[in-house]
């Protein structure tokens, strides 16, 4: 029978590019895995992290198999990015894509006896022919979902194929009769006319309902299961599938499977159905790192993150931008999410064909590894692709990636999340079943009231498009507050007023047919260093560490959880100033009253938000919210001056630096119309064309800066996936957020100087 070993202690590891070993190393660390050599670095704010190649060894001995015939595989379950496997100091494999996983067969590498070396040299280094070229997260190296080694008798299920598990389910529910049909497909290695497959169904409390038998050399079949009960967001309930390969009355092996009956759709008009029900998919997207652990995550990681968002009220994840943990869609399918799964094809498109193959690669393990999971009902193809531009390969690309998604797996939908600027027309619609767009009105460009009627009018325009929002968040940061939160001040009170604005939004529009808050948790990005906070993406509803729900976190509770709750914004804000102040609270109750020092202030009747006006007295105050049986108590201290930390010093550096900017501008007329003469420089230009020149470079980057806080220069923070872009492009993201003539300021300046 198989046995399934765990390798994931007592590894031997080095951060040098130490070559291989031909002994187990004594001197390199001891480490256990998960492991990332990134944990740190990839957050902390450094300026960068560790990309090269390193490596890890550790000794096994070869499993005993009673049959002769029996064959070792040595199964990585995720390298980052790129990863060669040896044994006793021969290549066993070399794969490509650090987020799936891969298997080999060492049989023939190992020994019969006594101890067999086992070397991983791992590599997140850049290279065209791996996915993701340039995003906007850190590429964590290292072995950081663990090893297994799996001893399989000569006849066994398949383990060579793409990483799958080598058994493929599909529950179809039945509308002619009150059940389902189960259709199953095994793959079966070196078995002869002996050998059948034996079909187990059980229900979820280990009741057998149905089984079957086939041939090994013909494994396919459909097993009715009369009254089936189907998975649903609210009743995850799930049967067990077990494959048995027997030889006579022998078993050689057996898989299990998980799986989920029902069925779905997206409708342009009534958004996204399960089982018949209009649903709107309300949720977040999802990275996979947490604070100095990078991606090593272990389950108990994924199952506290997958409770946390469940404890929020979400029905839907979006899990970006890559294959994630079995580990996490176990537990989307055990808590009832509906998942949008995606390759990292994203930002930035390479025309290097070995780059596509890698792409086509990674869908397929995405798709064989991940097919019996009920919780997913998407796959994703591209994620903001457009960044770089626009081809007739790269629509062509897109479009042989959707029909490979549905060669593979007609079952489910296909989607895609465009980048803003994305056009509303164009060769990009289409395409998959189902689209999206990543919008930022109100933190990177235009104003939060913008989103509500940009989504009316695509709707309206494209009414046979179903239409979701794959990206929208804000940066919120809990150090920074005041009573007038604004745009780019990076405070916790902003993030939250932008997210009740879009909370309402989508709560009005049911069509949009799913909606991923950008993000769940603060992430690791290397690259960034804004808001005084480096290295990470800090448009989390949670911190980084999972320690603290700011309060954003609070108003989807509100919107999407069902039970009774009551929350106190702005504890964080505790040391105020002025004659009264705002105190807001949310609730899924219709009345709030709100209680200080012990006296009843006021009691309101309101939707989700309610918004006081207190008049605290000098000292500490007691802060009280009712809402029926649901009570919430916070501490304010009234203060002459509130603390300087609350303010990001470079908010008000950046209105100054607006000013000036114009001042500089000097006798430009900015009214009159742009001009392109031949052989200047202009805002039209990609910004790697602009960097050819110092002078050039100098002043674009200090307007993007003003613009929209990146810093931008060749090897510094995100240039890799803004690089070709342009000034035009990224100021038309940004909208009337910049005074007007800003871009013909920075044009006119441009226009004088002479291309290289």
């Amino acid at each position: 029978m198989r046995e399934i070993i765990n390798l994931n202690q007592d590894w031997k590891f080095t951060g040098e590019d130490a070559g291989l070993p031909e002994a187990l190393p004594k001197q390199w660390q001891d480490v256990d895995l998960p492991h990332s050599w990134n944990a740190v670095d990839g957050m902390d704010g450094s300026g960068g992290y560790c990309r090269g190649c390193c490596w890890y060894a550790k000794t096994f001995k070869t499993p005993r198999q009673p049959l002769p015939g029996g064959r070792v595989y040595v199964e990585v379950l995720a390298a980052g990015q790129q990863a060669c496997v040896y044994v006793n100091g021969q290549k066993a494999v070399y794969h490509e894509g650090g987020y799936s996983a891969f298997r080999a067969d060492v049989t023939k590498l190992c020994k019969k006896d006594g101890e067999n070396l086992l070397v991983v040299a791992c590599d997140n280094a850049v290279k065209s022919s791996i996915y993701p070229q340039s995003a906007d997260f850190t590429f964590y190296g290292g072995l950081y979902r663990g090893v297994n080694l799996i001893s399989v008798p000569a006849a066994h299920f398949d383990l060579d194929y793409f990483g799958g598990p080598g058994l493929k389910v599909t529950p179809m529910p039945c509308k002619e009769w009150d059940g389902a049909e189960f259709q199953l497909e095994s793959w079966v290695v070196n078995g002869d006319e002996n050998f059948t497959v034996l079909y187990l169904i059980e229900d979820g409390s280990g009741n057998q309902v149905a089984s079957a038998v086939r041939p090994a050399d013909n494994t396919k079949v459909t097993i009715a299961v009369p009254g089936a009960r189907r998975w649903n967001i609210d009743d995850p309930y799930l049967y067990t599938v077990t494959a048995i390969l027997q030889r006579r009355n022998e078993a050689y092996d057996q898989i299990s499977v998980q799986v989920g009956v029902r069925d779905f759709f997206c409708d342009p008009q009534k958004g996204f159905l399960i089982n018949g029900v209009e649903t709107p998919l309300r949720g977040v997207s999802r990275h996979q790192d947490k604070l100095y652990q990078g991606n090593a995550l272990t389950r108990t990681d994924h199952f506290e993150d997958a409770r946390m968002i469940k404890e929020l009220g979400a029905n839907t994840i979006r899990l970006a931008h890559y294959q994630h943990s079995q580990d996490f869609y176990d537990a989307c399918d055990q808590m009832g999410f509906i998942v949008w799964a995606e390759i990292p094809f994203i930002s930035v498109f390479n025309k290097d064909p070995a780059a596509h193959e890698n792409c086509v690669s990674q869908l397929k393990e995405l798709i064989i590894q991940n097919y019996n999971h009920p919780s997913i009902c998407f796959w994703g193809i591209s994620n903001e692709i457009l960044i770089g531009g626009i081809s007739d390969k790269l629509v062509e690309r897109h479009i042989e990636l959707n029909q490979l998604a549905h060669e593979l797996d007609p079952s489910r939908l296909t989607a895609i999340a465009h980048v803003s600027m994305t056009p509303t027309d164009g060769p990009m619609h289409h395409i998959t079943d189902v689209e999206s767009y990543n919008h930022y009105f109100g933190w990177y460009g235009g104003k939060m009231t913008d989103n509500g009627p940009w989504l009316d009018k695509f709707h309206a325009e494209h009414p046979d498009i179903c239409l979701g929002l794959s990206e929208y968040g804000c940066e919120g940061i809990v150090t920074y507050h005041g009573p007038a939160p604004a745009c780019k001040d990076y405070s916790e009170e902003y993030q939250a007023l932008y997210h009740e604005h879009m909370a309402k939004v989508l709560d009005s529009r049911p069509w949009i047919w799913s909606s991923h808050v950008w993000n769940m948790f603060d992430f690791g990005c290397a690259a960034r260093n804004e808001g005084g906070v480096a290295g990470r993406n800090n448009k989390g509803l949670v911190t980084i560490d999972r320690k603290t729900k700011k309060d954003s976190y609070y108003i989807y509770k509100a919107y999407w959880n069902r039970d009774p709750m009551v929350h106190i914004c702005g504890r964080r804000y505790s040391q105020r100033a002025g004659e009264t102040t705002e105190i807001r609270v949310y609730s899924n109750q219709p009345q709030v009253e709100l209680v200080l020092n012990g006296k009843s202030i006021e009691k309101q009747t309101g939707d989700k938000v309610f918004v006081f006006a207190a008049a605290l007295e000098p000292g500490f105050n007691t802060v009280i919210a009712r809402a029926g049986n649901v009570t919430d108590s916070i501490t304010l201290e009234k203060v002459e001056q509130e603390p300087a930390i609350y303010v990001l010093p470079e908010v008000k550096d950046r209105a100054e630096g607006v000013a000036n900017w114009f001042k500089l501008a000097g006798e430009l007329d900015l009214e009159a119309p742009m001009k392109f003469p031949e052989g200047k420089y202009s805002v039209r230009d990609k910004l790697e064309e602009l960097a050819k020149s110092p002078e050039t470079l100098e002043i674009v980057s200090k307007a993007i800066k003003l613009a929209a806080n990146f810093d931008v220069a060749p090897g510094v923070g995100m240039w890799d996936m803004m690089k070709s872009m342009t000034p035009e492009g990224m100021m038309a993201m940004a909208g009337d957020t910049l005074p007007k003539g800003f871009l013909e300021s920075l044009n006119a300046k441009l226009i004088k100087i002479d291309k290289l």
